[in-house]
This record gives C-alpha cells, sequence and structure tokens, in this order.
C-alpha cells in the first residue's frame, strides 16, 4: 500500500462534497466529482479530468463539459512526487489557466504545506494553507470555506 493509502481518494471526495454542499446552500455554479471531464482548445490538450471541480459553464450532462472549470483540484498521488512530478503539476496548472480557470489547488497530503492554492493572475505565486488553517477557492468559488484539518481526516 502506497504511504498516502486510499487518502488521496478521500480527500478529492471531502473537497467534492463540500463543494456540493455550498453548491445546494449558495447556487452559482456546480460541485463536481473526479472523473468529470472538460473540454477545452489548448495546443498540447483536449480536456481535463480533475480531482474535484466548480463549473460556471450553462451545460451540464452526462457527457463533456465545454469549456475549462473556475476551480480544479488536484490531490497528489504516489507517482506525483519528486522534480519530474513537480514540473508536470506546474506545466498542469499552467494549462488550466491558459484555458479559463481562476483558481487550482495541488493538494499534498505528504507536505505541510496541505494545499497550494494557485490563482490565474498570480500563476507562481501560490497561497500556502496548512492543517489547522481554512482553506479557500476565492475568487473562483465565492464564499466556500473549508478547514484543512477535514480534508485530512
Amino acid at each position: 500500500m502506497s504511504p498516502t493509502g486510499g487518502r488521496p481518494a478521500r480527500a478529492g471526495g471531502k473537497i467534492y462534497a463540500s463543494l456540493l454542499r455550498h453548491e445546494e446552500e449558495h447556487g452559482h455554479g456546480y460541485a463536481l466529482p473526479d472523473n468529470t471531464g472538460f473540454l477545452v482548445n489548448l495546443p498540447n490538450r483536449q480536456s481535463f479530468s480533475p480531482d474535484a471541480a466548480w463549473y460556471t459553464g450553462s451545460t451540464i450532462d452526462m457527457s463533456f463539459l465545454n469549456g475549462a472549470p473556475a476551480f480544479a483540484v488536484e490531490v497528489r498521488r504516489e507517482g506525483d512526487y519528486g522534480a519530474q512530478a513537480d514540473r508536470e503539476i506546474a506545466d498542469k496548472i499552467a494549462d488550466y489557466f491558459a484555458a479559463g480557470t481562476r483558481a487550482v489547488w495541488d493538494v499534498d497530503l505528504l507536505n505541510d504545506d496541505v494545499i497550494r492554492k494557485y490563482l490565474s493572475d498570480r500563476p507562481t505565486e501560490p497561497v500556502i494553507f496548512r492543517r489547522r488553517d481554512i482553506a479557500d477557492a476565492e475568487p473562483a468559488v465565492p464564499g466556500w470555506r473549508v478547514g484543512v484539518d477535514d480534508l485530512l481526516k
């Protein structure tokens, strides 16, 4: 078993569940789970499938969604560590922003910096959320907050 066990999937599921509660209470977007596909038109990428997402587009159906999510979550798994993996994640975050995403979380369950929030207007200067912090996805998901410790349980 990996050092993270099933924690990445649980963390992504907990983020989705929290976003879904926010959707039900506030609207203005759609919470979407892992394996939801978003069609984009980039030179090196035609789609994304984040671990959780917030979508503000107009079409929700059983197929791919048109356009990038407003907010995307990428939870690191066993193979997502090291210099090469860091470059690949940075490239994917850059692709999200090129496609129109406003905020991306890089969730690292093995690091003290559990969540690195990247914003489209500051793509290389992450906001760091650690244990005991309350994380947000502003401005992509206005008013939504989740406790970092809640994701680690």
